[in-house]
């Protein structure tokens, strides 16, 4: 499966001047969440923070993709942000940040949560489909690459 539609709902996915930190992308990755999926936002915002005094999530080539488990949720979702200015994300390349595709996961998700993270880290190392990200006018034709839907109201 190329594309994430059964991971992303339209309002999850953002666009635009949003967060000149990352503390402040996870708040707004955290509202994003509550938003779509009806979770708690300071427990999203705080799951992301935690994991990422584990280790960076940013893998390098300007994406990250942080994660965490989260009470609430029956299946993996994420929440995909790009903001205008790239993020300093303690990447692997020290490259800065400006594709981000949080994935949040049930507590008891082990097997789904790996198998997700896999395919999303999959699919952003593909430089041809990252830089039609990067390209792309809107949130819409962000949402449209991400999912293969054609329009957000097929959703």
């Amino acid at each position: 499966m190329n594309d994430l539609g059964d991971l992303l709902k339209p309002e999850a996915v953002l666009s635009g001047p949003m967060a000149s930190s990352k503390k402040k992308l996870f708040g707004v990755i955290a509202d994003a969440a509550a938003t779509a999926y009806g979770l708690d936002r300071g427990a999203v915002a705080a799951r992301l923070a935690d994991r990422e005094k584990v280790g960076s999530t940013g893998f390098g080539g300007g994406i990250a993709i942080p994660h965490g488990k989260i009470d609430g949720l029956d299946r993996v979702v994420g929440v995909f942000a790009r903001p205008e200015t790239a993020i300093d994300f303690g990447a692997i390349d020290d490259m800065p940040v400006d594709l981000v595709f949080a994935l949040l996961s049930p507590v008891q998700a082990g097997g789904d949560h790996l198998k997700a993270l896999a395919r999303v880290s999959r699919r952003l190392r593909d430089r041809a489909f990252t830089a039609k990200l990067r390209g792309a006018g809107s949130a819409d034709a962000l949402f449209v690459l991400l999912t293969g839907l054609e329009t957000r109201d097929a959703a």
